[in-house]
């Protein structure tokens, strides 16, 4: 490539290897980061030598810092505080009393094993706090774990990290500078972690205020706005206090994914491809950056540090934080095996080397070395090995048991509300209003384009045990439905359609979908209802159809009423039309005010009658 490589191209090529290796690992069905870390290395000065990250010079550090702020924040903002305050003991724990442990674990296993003087075994021990949402993510998407694990375990990877930089960061200055004590070190660390803190919540707060005024930010600017106010507060805050600013952004983001009538959920799909773009820029650009022979020096020493790390010091860290935790002895196991470290302990290991280099201190290179394999390590066997561990501790969720539907409007809030309500239901909704009603009735809710294979992800469609595409458009209930049950293997799917010639039954039995309801109806017409409060949700009992109609009318055949679902023995499930009653079956049926009688008629006519008059019936 030269003497001088072109930075331009040089960022050009590490970006473009970024996404191409994230495919790879995609199609493979292997961590990224172990594709992200091989083609640094053959991308990097030691093979092929395309990528010299030092072309960057003083902007490879800023580029570093930016970039992983952008993926803190994306992280912070799945983060749901309810689910969070009903396993707050062992989070604040983890990420405090467990961080501790952990940084001296690491500094004693350094100084011990690598035989390393005490300023670069302090940085490892620091450095190797975190964990980081660019590794949880993907493991708990591949590993579905009961919902208080999965919420300890991304909690505390999201958290972790800000956590963790800071005190690297205080460290790093107590190693490199002589005259830096740890009496310095402890109220600066304090200085930068309430700082950062207040500061992203006034942040997140304002932002969150801006962005909710539709006068202030067009329609679609909102992801560029959010993104210039995050890059803001992070700069911002490190200029009045350095390395506040990863705090910041992260508790901006937890602030503004959990307002009520926040603007989070539409930023998601945005920031999310953001961060997939940007963890792979780093991770080759970083894994270039490490020379072949430095890993090689550290020897069966270094494996043995990093084995230490995962075999006595995280447990040590589990024990510790979770002691006076409601977590079970096997969701504390879990938690003991499960702490790969991601893109913050390697930023930062970069930038600490860069740093001891340029003080004339010794060891940079051995000391990003060793992070890089431990990142490695813990990413193959603690990541790969998590499905495993998951299935032989018995942490894993039950089988599918969640009901997902499109469509978060009023029909669609008063279905998910009678068929369990809360968790039990998730819905999926273009709309932002609509997905803060769904969410103001307690049920998760994901904003984004259902036909979007990452918002199905996000919505955990491999865990449902139905689909029920409830929209206006018969069309696009129809292709959600498809890719619930190709690309998701959800078992049931239910399609609501507002008359048979536009979505054909042929077409709902070639891909095994069920009509939703008792027949055709006016999904639009029903939500307006709703909205001016002309429904009334009444229950009625099957009994048989009255003889003394010549020709009884189909249930279906008025839209003056629908039944959402029928119950059988104690289950619901979401009425359909191939589902045919029994004596005894219980429904709760919308009724429209205006046409009741001629709705009760009907449904008498095919056999409903209300719950408790059935009986009366019987003996007559």
């Amino acid at each position: 490539m030269g003497d001088h490589p072109d930075p331009g191209l040089v960022f050009a090529l590490a970006l473009g290897a970024g996404v191409a290796a994230q495919l790879v690992a995609h199609h493979l069905r292997v961590p990224g980061i172990v594709v992200l870390l091989a083609a640094g290395l053959v991308l990097g000065p030691d093979f092929l030598g395309w990528v010299e990250p030092q072309a960057l010079g003083e902007g490879l550090r800023d580029l570093v810092s930016l970039a992983v702020a952008v993926i803190l924040f994306e992280g912070a903002l799945s983060l749901d505080l309810e689910r969070i305050r009903r396993a707050q003991s062992a989070i604040r724990m983890l990420v405090s009393v467990g961080a501790a442990v952990t940084a001296v674990g690491g500094t004693l296993a350094a100084r011990w094993i690598m035989e390393w003087d005490w300023g670069p075994s302090l940085l490892f021990g620091t450095l190797v706090i975190v964990t980081g949402p660019t590794v949880i993510k993907p493991l708990l998407r591949n590993v579905p774990l009961r919902r208080r694990l999965a919420t300890v375990v991304e909690a505390e990877g999201v958290f972790i990290d800000p956590v963790g930089a800071i005190v690297a960061a205080v460290a790093l200055e107590v190693v490199v500078h002589a005259e830096a004590s740890v009496g310095f070190g402890i109220p600066s660390l304090a200085a930068r972690m309430g700082f950062g803190a207040v500061a992203g919540l006034v942040g997140g707060l304002a932002l969150g205020f801006v962005l909710r005024r539709d006068r202030l930010v067009p329609e679609g600017l909102e992801n560029l706005v959010t993104l210039g106010g995050v890059l803001v507060l992070f700069a911002g805050c490190n200029a009045v206090l350095e390395e506040s600013g990863i705090l910041a952004v992260t508790v901006a983001g937890v602030v503004m994914g959990n307002m009520k009538q926040g603007p989070a959920r539409g930023m998601q799909g945005f920031e999310e491809l953001l961060t997939i773009g940007l963890v792979g820029l780093l991770f080759v650009l970083l894994a270039a950056d490490v020379r072949l022979a430095d890993v090689r020096a550290l020897g069966m020493p270094g494996v043995a540090t990093v084995l230490v790390l995962m075999a006595v010091v995280r447990p040590l860290n589990v024990l510790v934080s979770t002691a006076t935790s409601d977590l079970d002895p096997r969701e504390k196991g879990f938690l003991a095996w499960t702490a790969p470290r991601g893109i913050v302990a390697a930023a930062a290991a970069s930038l600490a080397a860069l740093l001891m280099d340029r003080s004339g201190m010794q060891g940079g290179a051995a000391l990003r070395a060793l992070v890089f394999l431990t990142i490695a390590i813990t990413v193959v066997v603690q990541g790969g090995g998590a499905a495993w561990v998951s299935r032989l501790l018995r942490v894993r969720a039950p089988g599918r048991e969640t009901l997902a539907i499109l469509g978060a409007d009023e029909l669609g809030l008063a279905l998910g509300e009678e068929l369990g309500g809360g968790e039990a239901v998730v819905f999926v909704d273009s709309n932002h209003d609509h997905c803060h009603a769904a969410e103001d009735r307690g049920f998760p809710a994901i904003f984004g384009n259902a036909l979007d294979e990452r918002v199905l992800v996000r919505a955990r469609l491999d865990r449902c045990r139905a689909a029920i595409g409830l929209t206006a458009n018969a069309e696009i209930n129809s292709l959600f439905a498809r890719e619930a049950r190709d690309d998701f293997g959800v078992p049931e799917t239910y399609v609501a359609v507002g008359r048979t010639e536009g979505v054909p039954t042929r077409i709902l039995e070639k891909q095994a979908s069920r009509m939703l309801f008792d027949g055709p109806k006016d999904v639009e017409r029903w939500n307006v209802r709703f909205r001016h409060g002309a429904v009334e949700l009444a229950s009625f009992r099957f009994a048989e159809p009255r003889e003394d109609e010549e020709a009884p009318a189909p249930v279906g055949s008025l839209d003056a009423f629908v039944i959402l679902l029928l119950e059988r023995g104690g289950a619901r499930q979401p009425m359909h039309a191939e589902l045919e009653p029994r004596a005894g079956d219980l429904a709760r049926v919308a009724i429209y005010g205006p046409e009741a009688p001629a709705a009760r008629g009907a449904l008498a006519r095919a056999g409903w009658l209300p719950a408790g008059e059935e009986v009366a019936a019987a003996e007559a």
